[in-house]
């Protein structure tokens, strides 16, 4: 299986730096596989906050998280600093695909690259996603 190169700094989009924790590793000594996926949702979470979209509270939109996947080219552990690349390959109707570049310190290539589906629902359902939040999802659609 031909296994595709890690992306670069400069194929993403915003960027959320976050320091790792000392608990964040595990016994062999580099990070926990979900810890990264933590560091993802996270980075994805503050990127919504800033740009004024509401994730929680009775306003909040809800976007639920159909599928996720993360790939691993390097690792990474305490004390690094973790600078998170933020995308969006694919924008639907009432779904996008958001695709996060985890960087490891001054590293320029992915150390782990993740990705998460997430579909807007209302009352439980699959709905258009509300203009003022795709017009926010497509200042970083590539």
């Amino acid at each position: 299986m031909t296994r595709q190169p890690p992306g670069t700094r400069a194929q993403y989009h915003d960027f959320r730096i976050m320091p790792t924790r000392w608990m964040d590793n595990d016994e062999y000594g580099h990070m926990n596989n979900a810890t990264y996926l933590s560091l993802v949702d996270t980075a994805v979470s503050l990127w919504q906050m800033d740009q004024g979209l509401t994730i929680r509270g009775a306003d909040a939109l809800h976007f639920l998280v159909v599928e996720s996947g993360c790939r691993y080219h390097a690792e990474v552990g305490f004390p690094d600093e973790i600078h998170a690349g933020i995308r969006i390959a694919h924008l639907g109707r009432s779904s996008m695909r958001f695709e996060v570049g985890l960087f490891r310190n001054t590293d320029d290539q992915a150390s782990t690259e993740a990705f998460f589906t997430q579909v807007y629902t209302q009352h439980g359902s699959p709905a258009p996603i509300p203009d003022h939040a795709r017009k926010v999802f497509q200042t970083i659609l590539v």
